[in-house]
Order: structure tokens, then sequence, then C-alpha cells
């Protein structure tokens, strides 16, 4: 694949493209009016998918995946998260799924169904499997088979989340629609170079609530791959949230659990940023 940033976007007639974001990590205000080379093709698996001499306006910055076949989350990822929740990581990664309708663009309001109490954030690195694999095995190059990088937040509520109502289980809480934004590219693994050394920061109105750097990763993705694929058959197009760092609402002192309103922005390190705005239903 020959793309760098490949962006997914909205033109003033209401067509859809992917386009080309080029060499540098993106904000929202860098492309909206601008005029960028268009791909031929509607997907990056097709096989003309290829970058033509087109120009089209940048009017809206969709979600990079128009669908996606799931979602998987890794918990308890982070030495310095898994540190303040007092946990132990056991040998293999804790992993939990998310179903398509979790799947939200970078800049869309993320509504919250009135019985989902303490809403949190987490600021999470994931790829998307390029390839369809199973059962990846030590000699070969996992890596091989994402298609790219991009800034995900693996919105939970964790009324949802306490094992009186989800039975020990992640998913649950982590599920509902619209819970899982990406974007605002997809970074090629060429133009991200080192995915296991990257700054990762989360803003709730602006106040700087995460910092690490994904240095601080207990599984790394090529483990992570491996350990998914054992049996089991992943799809391409699926994006992998690969775990949050230290700092989320649950675990500060009190919890500062998300309001109506609130605006919720993760980046990443050569990527760029997504911006969420919570809306509580009534």
């Amino acid at each position: 694949m020959s793309f760098q940033r490949l962006i997914r976007f909205r033109n003033p007639s209401d067509g859809v493209f992917y386009g080309e974001a080029g060499p540098k990590s993106v904000e929202q205000t860098d492309l909206i009016g601008q005029e960028i080379q268009v791909y031929s093709g509607d997907s990056p698996w097709m096989p003309n998918f290829k970058l033509s001499d087109r120009v089209e306006t940048v009017e809206e910055i969709l979600c990079p995946l128009p669908s996606v076949p799931m979602v998987i989350g890794i918990g308890l990822n982070y030495r310095q998260h898994a540190n303040e929740a007092g946990m132990t990581p056991g040998p293999y990664p804790v992993t939990f799924t998310k179903p398509p309708d979790a799947l939200a663009g970078p800049f869309e309001r993320i509504p919250v169904h009135k019985e989902c109490q303490w809403m949190d954030y987490e600021a999470e690195l994931c790829f998307i499997i390029g390839e369809d694999c199973k059962n990846v095995s030590e000699s070969e190059d996992a890596m091989h088979y994402i298609l790219g990088y991009t800034v995900g937040n693996d919105v939970s509520s964790r009324y949802w989340q306490v094992p009186e109502r989800s039975g020990n289980q992640h998913g649950p809480a982590k599920s509902f629609d619209k819970f899982a934004p990406i974007g605002p590219v997809i970074v090629s693994p060429t133009a991200i170079g080192n995915p296991h050394d990257l700054a990762i920061k989360a803003y709730v109105n602006g106040d700087l609530r995460q910092s690490a750097r994904t240095d601080d990763l207990i599984y790394d993705i090529p483990a992570i791959i491996r350990h998914l694929s054992r049996g089991t058959t992943l799809r391409r197009g699926t994006v992998v949230m690969t775990g949050t760092p230290s700092g989320v609402a649950a675990f500060l002192k009190p919890p500062q659990w998300l309001q109506d309103g609130d605006v919720v922005e993760v980046e990443i390190e050569k990527i760029g940023r997504i911006r969420n705005v919570i809306n509580m239903e009534v």
C-alpha cells in the first residue's frame, strides 16, 4: 500500500472519497477547506486503489473506515495503568470485543444512553488488520498483517463494568453504539516507523488526563496479533485497540466521570487528534 496518511472525507457536493493527507499528523482544522489528491476505488483493499490526479475539497472528515467486522480491545496493557488499578497482568492479554455499531468518526458526538453511568475515556493506539490472518506463528512477521494505525478512544461506562452487572466481563461497558471513535487518518506502517515509541495523550475539556508513551505496553503488537489469531481468523478491517495508559477517570481521586457536553480529545504522535463531545441522552 502506497499511502502515508489516508483520510476519508466528504466534499461539498456530498461525495465521499479517500485522499492523501500528507506527511504530517492531522488536526481537524488542518484539512477542512483544503484540496487534496484522492484515490481511485472505494476501499484500501481494492486492486485499483491508487492515488489519482484528481483533487477534491475536504468539507467533513469522516471515520476512516465506513464499517468494520468488529473492534477488539486489549485490557490492562500499560504498566502504569496496571499499577493504578492495583492489578498484576497475566501471561496473556485481556481481550474483549465491541460490535460493528460501536464504530464512530473522529469528530462525532458520542450518544450515551440514560442508563450508562460513570462514563470514562481511554486513549488508545489502534491498528487495523490489512489481510485476513489466522494462527500467526513466532516465525512470521506479524506486522505484515497491519494496514495501518489510527487514534482511538475506548469509551466506557464503568457502571456496566462492575462485577455485579458484568460478570467480570469488560465488553458490556464498552459495546454501546458509537463507543469506539477512531481517526482522523490511517497512517501506514512505513510512515509510523516504530509504533512502540509514540507519545499518547488524552484531554478532557482541555485538561491533560493521560500522558504516556507506547513503550509502556506490556504486550507488544506482534504478541497481540499472535494471541488474537490463535485458532481465530482476524478479518481485514478489524480494528484492534491496544490498551490505555494511566489517568482514566475511574482511578482519579475522586473519580472524574465524564459529563454531558464534555469534550474528549485523544492525540497520538505521528497520527493526529480526535475530538468527541459526550452527549448524555435523557
